[in-house]
């Protein structure tokens, strides 16, 4: 898809770090705007994520329980994991399958790349279709607690329907094993 956005295009003025943590980075940037003003924009720099759809032999799917603090609750979700400096997306998507499931896959299809939230971060999460699993022992982070459960493909989408998995990867994903189990997309 291509299309003419040079009147949408902001010009980038200068650019400030006003938080620096351990994992994420907030940025303050002055922009011009197409009509020649000035605004202030200032979004989460994000390191990038892998997320992955563990597909079992027998039709079920690989998925984890979670608590996330922000939001107070656990979370039924697929794996995921950051990308670590210099590591590439399928790396990352093997190394997190095996610390968090302890699956190891034969075959890892790329999917597509999303950003979840592109009002206010850069954070980019590359989804993985992993196939051919083989079951063997989680290697989690330290600090790290999660369940391991699998699920039919019908419950996840169940869950999705009645709000029971609210987190937009998983949802993405969801829908993308959908696609892909009644043939309508290959992965």
């Amino acid at each position: 898809m291509s299309h003419d956005d040079s009147g949408l295009r902001e010009k980038p003025l200068k650019s400030e770090r006003v938080f620096d943590g351990v994992f994420l980075h907030v940025n303050r940037d002055t922009v011009g705007l197409p009509d020649g003003s000035t605004t202030e924009r200032e979004y989460i720099v994000h390191p990038g994520a892998v997320m992955l759809i563990p597909l079992l032999d027998d039709g079920r799917v690989v998925m984890e329980r979670q608590w996330r603090h922000p939001l107070a609750r656990a979370f039924v979700e697929f794996p995921a994991g950051k990308i670590d400096a210099g590591e590439a997306p399928l790396d990352t998507a093997r190394r997190e399958l095996l610390e968090e499931t302890g699956y190891r896959a034969a075959h890892f299809d790329y999917l597509c790349t999303i950003n979840n939230a592109i009002s206010y971060s850069n954070e980019r999460i590359e989804l993985y279709l992993a196939r051919g699993l083989t079951a063997g022992e989680r290697q989690l982070d330290e600090g790290e607690f999660l369940e391991v459960v699998s699920h039919a493909p019908q419950q996840i989408l169940s869950w999705v329907r009645d709000g029971t998995i609210t987190d937009v990867k998983t949802i993405i994903g969801a829908f993308w094993l959908e696609k892909i189990i009644s043939g309508t997309w290959s992965a």
